[in-house]
């Protein structure tokens, strides 16, 4: 594969530098750069400017509001925005819930839900995981009953990422209890709203609210709100998850977070030289700068193949066992280059308007709660472990 960019995509890097330069608001981009907790209205700020751009779904077909992009233009966009500061785009309704509703959705959910997604009056989260059913969602247990024009859902799931916020849930359910686990599974659009969901906060080990767990008390959904076929919620569901794995891996984000770790390298000091002029550190960068450089290619390979028509298969498992690796291996290294300024953590700092002296270089500051954070992304959207089953059982056929 030729890396090197054409003309056209150098045009189209100018673009779209030059749109981050007059759109991306500046103290929106210095709470990126800063890491500084983002809220709700930062996240919906970006969002409606990418939306009037016309750049919000820019993965999505053209008919149904995409950008049109080439796979090498995707990848551009992906880079200069986080170069830019500018604030992750949400990914659940446009990521998640986009393709799966373009490829099983009845014409009506596709009509109603695409245009509230872009224009942000919906906020999806995602109902997967539950209490001993994360890895191995096959076993979920959160059940809907049939009952007249509506389905009756009980049960609960966790780790729901920002639900705090959303005012929509997808959401696996499971509609038949006898035979094959992933035969009794249904895919539910589900108003958060509804009288019986309860949402509690999970302070993670870095004192985020980041995360929920949600509980369904007889909550009554419309039959209409089913997306495709009952009982075929484990294809809709293993087709939405090589969406989100490929996203997990992260390219544009690791390469960003390896120019800074160079950056701490070259300043910090070991023996009176910089750290990176130590031979075993040097390795150490260049082990990882090597295998970011093979995913990022590998990556072009996979999103390629979705511009194709096809859909990511055990393709977004491997990128996900990398991705998560690479950025994992990339904040360990930033965290030893610091030594003991990476170890405080002081979680006001992260609150916009913290203005105390920080302990050290002023970058060392979110390096102990990045490196925490950082440690889940090998579990979620499936575990590593798991990761490797399914590139065994899919390409190997063991």
């Amino acid at each position: 594969m030729d890396m090197s960019y054409s003309a056209d995509d150098l045009a189209f890097r100018d673009t779209v530098r030059a749109f981050l330069a007059k759109s991306l608001p500046l103290s929106l981009s210095a709470k990126v750069k800063a890491c500084k907790r983002l809220s709700k209205q930062d996240f919906e700020q970006w969002h409606a400017i990418l939306n009037a751009r016309g750049w919000l779904a820019w993965h999505w077909p053209e008919d149904h509001g995409g950008a049109g992009w080439t796979p090498v233009q995707k990848l551009i966009f992906e880079e200069e925005c986080v170069a830019a500061g500018a604030p992750r785009v949400v990914p659940f309704g446009l990521t998640m819930l986009g393709p799966v509703l373009i490829k099983f959705g009845s014409d009506e959910q596709i009509a109603h839900y695409l245009p509230r997604i872009l224009s942000g009056e919906d906020w999806w989260c995602q109902g997967y995981s539950e209490p001993g059913s994360g890895s191995d969602l096959a076993s979920l247990k959160t059940s809907a009953r049939r009952d007249g024009n509506d389905y009756v859902v009980n049960g609960q799931k966790t780790w729901t990422t920002l639900g705090q916020h959303a005012n929509k849930m997808f959401c696996l359910v499971r509609t038949k209890a006898d035979g094959k686990p992933q035969e009794g599974i249904s895919f539910l659009l589900i108003d958060m709203a509804s009288p019986g969901v309860t949402v509690r906060p999970i302070i993670t080990l870095d004192g985020e609210h980041e995360v929920n767990e949600v509980f369904f008390d007889d909550v009554r959904v419309p039959a209409e709100n089913l997306v495709g076929e009952e009982n075929m919620g484990w294809t809709y569901a293993k087709y939405l998850l090589t969406y989100e794995r490929t996203n997990i891996a992260g390219v544009a984000f690791a390469k960003q977070t390896l120019r800074h770790l160079k950056h701490i390298a070259a300043d910090q000091k070991s023996a009176g030289r910089p750290l990176s002029e130590d031979p075993l550190f040097a390795a150490r960068i260049a082990k990882v700068e090597i295998d970011l450089m093979a995913m990022e290619v590998f990556n072009l390979r996979v999103v390629a193949g979705v511009q194709g028509g096809g859909a990511p298969g055990a393709e977004s498992s491997l990128l996900k066992i990398k991705g998560t690796v690479i950025r994992q291996e990339i904040s360990d290294l930033m965290r030893r280059a610091l030594g003991p300024y990476a170890m405080p953590f002081t979680p006001d700092a992260f609150e916009e308007g913290y203005n105390e002296e920080p302990v050290g270089p002023d970058y060392a500051a979110p390096v102990a709660w990045q490196y925490f954070n950082l440690r889940k992304i090998s579990i979620y959207g499936g575990s590593n472990e798991i990761q490797k089953n399914i590139v065994a059982k899919m390409m190997l056929g063991l």
